[in-house]
């Protein structure tokens, strides 16, 4: 883990952000210090809760349904596990945090942009542009977590590699979101936020700004998630 300092920030992005999407209208937020995984959860860290916990593996029922250990390509304890839905990441946080008595959770959408721009106000943390150099993109899997050099914060893998489940409900526009870091909640929420983009996406869905979301039930091949941790 590493601890995440503090401080305000602008979320969303300009007018002038090629790419940019209606959904990531600026607003000022505050972020108090936290965790943040160092690299997103990898294979074998999610084999390890398989193993003590006997959870079951979920059953294929189509093509756009995989499981953690068949995403579709090759890979070895030291990817990014894949394949993985909301629910399955919030689990894992709740057996770490009962084994280590610490308070694991899945990053907020706010605190998950302040993280990955590390105090950037570019399109990217490395600046105006991004290449296959320097993340994991436009590729056809995965690559091993750390690959790529790290952001200001020492984060890895924050744009591309595999999309990253928040804890956020999905909203559009950014108004009524809590403005101090908080994840935004409502009683009926149909999906949740994945950010940080992944290894088939072009460059302009890697974005620090840029928004997705699916249904918390569905795994894809592309999706896993980072760990935070209350400090």
């Amino acid at each position: 883990m590493v601890r995440v300092p503090g401080g305000s920030f602008t979320m969303g992005s300009p007018a002038s952000e090629s790419g940019r999407e209606a959904d990531e209208n600026q607003r000022n937020v505050t972020v108090a210090a936290f965790a943040a995984g160092r690299t997103e959860v990898t294979r074998g860290q999610w084999a390890a809760f398989v193993r003590d916990t006997g959870r079951a593996d979920p059953q294929v029922k189509s093509d756009t349904y995989c499981t953690w250990r068949s995403p579709g390509y090759a890979q070895d304890d030291n990817h990014p596990v894949a394949c993985v839905n909301w629910d399955d990441a919030r689990a894992y946080v709740a057996w770490l945090s009962q084994r280590t008595g610490q308070r694991y959770r899945l990053l907020t959408e706010a605190e998950w942009e302040y993280a990955a721009r590390a105090g950037t106000t570019t399109a990217y943390s490395t600046g105006a542009s991004i290449s296959p150099s320097q993340a994991r993109i436009s590729s056809s899997s995965t690559a091993f977590v750390g690959s790529f050099p790290a952001n200001a914060f020492g984060l890895y893998d924050v744009h591309g590699n595999v999309w990253e489940w928040v804890q956020d409900c999905y909203e559009n526009p950014y108004p009524s979101a809590p403005t101090n870091g908080a994840a935004y909640e409502t009683s009926s929420c149909s999906s949740r936020v994945v950010r940080g983009g992944s290894w088939g996406y072009l460059p302009v869905n890697l974005r620090s700004a840029f928004r997705n979301r699916n249904t918390p039930s569905n795994r894809f091949i592309n999706f896993g998630f980072r760990l935070a941790r209350t400090v």
